[in-house]
């Protein structure tokens, strides 16, 4: 594809190297929110994939959450089954751990080590869509593969 931003090139890279079909789509408009990339692609909220990172507060450690857009995350229900108390992180502790911008955090193609951890909703869709890298860019994809390709935890979030 062309005009692929460098983040939104290591997601493309990530997905070729696991022998995904998914092709990423740029949306006309910039999509920050989920409800805003629902809309644009015609599909439920509960569909998209947010990419929350979390700070760990002891450890400093990132945490990357892929968390169903319908679903708001509670952080001490998921910090107890993470393992540690969960902070909120700055854009700049997001930039630093994942090579993202907030608005566009990928699941796949983090620069930084990042432990992920999945929404249990997200395993009873069939058809999901997560960011690209950019708030202009989402792929279609399925928790299955989110998990086969980063290794991801399922947790309750909510």
């Amino acid at each position: 594809m062309a005009n692929l931003t460098a983040a939104e090139q290591r997601v493309e890279k990530v997905l070729r190297d696991h022998n995904s079909t998914a092709q990423i789509v740029q949306l006309d408009e910039l999509a920050h929110t989920a409800q805003q990339a629902a809309d644009a692609l015609g599909v439920d909220v509960a569909q998209i994939v947010k990419s929350l990172i979390f700070k760990g507060a002891e450890s400093g450690k990132a945490y990357l959450l892929l968390v169903s857009g319908a679903n708001r995350v509670h952080e001490k229900r998921a910090g107890r089954q993470i393992g540690e108390k969960l902070a909120r992180a700055d854009a700049s502790f997001v930039k630093t751990q994942t090579g993202f911008t907030i608005g566009g955090v990928s699941p796949l193609g983090a620069t930084g080590d990042v432990s992920i951890y999945i929404d249990e909703t997200l395993l009873t869709l069939d058809a999901i869509w997560a960011a690209a890298g950019h708030p202009r860019s989402v792929f279609p994809t399925t928790a299955q593969e989110l998990i086969a390709i980063t290794g991801a935890t399922s947790i309750n979030v909510t």
